[in-house]
């Protein structure tokens, strides 16, 4: 009896022992691996940020002129983004904000929306997206010019009803047979464009009416 309890014991302790192994490695499995792909979508991000907003239109540090916006519906966020501010001889002139269609085909489609301080959008760029390969790919700048469909989109370009498919009665075009996808992109947009007109003044808030530091983070509400 005592060795069939001591034999009980010592595989409960094997098991524990090795189940405190299993989870330390897969924690640290996801740490790592966790940090690469946040600093990868990173890298990519601020690569198309390059891509969407013209250099004629700051010279301020966009990169690090940055305000903290809360999880907001309106931008499909569930956490915290990050909006880049471009200001022109100290005034405001473009912002890039962080946006992302719920309703994809396959799932969210993360991008970033450009807009400069008139209303008008200066460029779209899909940053991650799990739609289905070739129906998907015409959103992705890489494999297909459909994105720039945006640039120089507005409240005055395009009137409420137009940001719709043409299939729905809007103005943009759509690949055949591949409507869900262009349908969450375009309403993801137009929501981040309304957004920006709603909180244009509260994006580009300054610290005591001085320039911003590079690097320092402030934070706005969301709607």
């Amino acid at each position: 009896m005592k060795r069939l309890t001591k034999a009980t014991l010592r595989t409960a302790i094997n098991l524990i022992f090795f189940t405190a192994i299993g989870t330390a490695i897969l924690a640290f499995t996801y740490s790592v691996t966790h940090e690469r792909i946040a600093q990868s979508e990173n890298t990519a991000k601020l690569k198309l940020i390059n891509e969407v907003v013209p250099t004629a239109l700051y010279d301020n540090d966009l990169i690090n002129d940055t305000i903290k916006l809360p999880a907001t519906a309106q931008l499909g966020t569930e956490q915290a983004s990050i909006a880049y501010r471009g200001r022109l001889h100290g005034q405001p002139s473009v912002v890039v904000l962080e946006a992302i269609a719920p309703d994809g085909y396959s799932g969210k489609i993360s991008m970033i929306v450009a807009i400069n301080y008139a209303g008008a959008i200066t460029g779209v760029r899909v940053v991650t997206h799990k739609e289905t390969p070739g129906l998907g790919d015409y959103i992705d700048i890489a494999k297909s010019a459909w994105i720039k469909l945006f640039d120089g989109a507005s409240h005055e370009r395009v009137r409420e009803s137009g940001w719709k498919v043409k299939k729905d009665g809007g103005q943009f075009d759509y690949m055949a047979g591949a409507t869900i996808t262009p349908r969450a992109v375009i309403k993801a947009v137009h929501k981040a464009l309304q957004y920006f007109e709603e909180n244009r003044d509260k994006l580009f808030i300054e610290t005591d009416n001085e320039p911003e530091q590079k690097g320092e983070h402030h934070e706005t509400s969301g709607n």
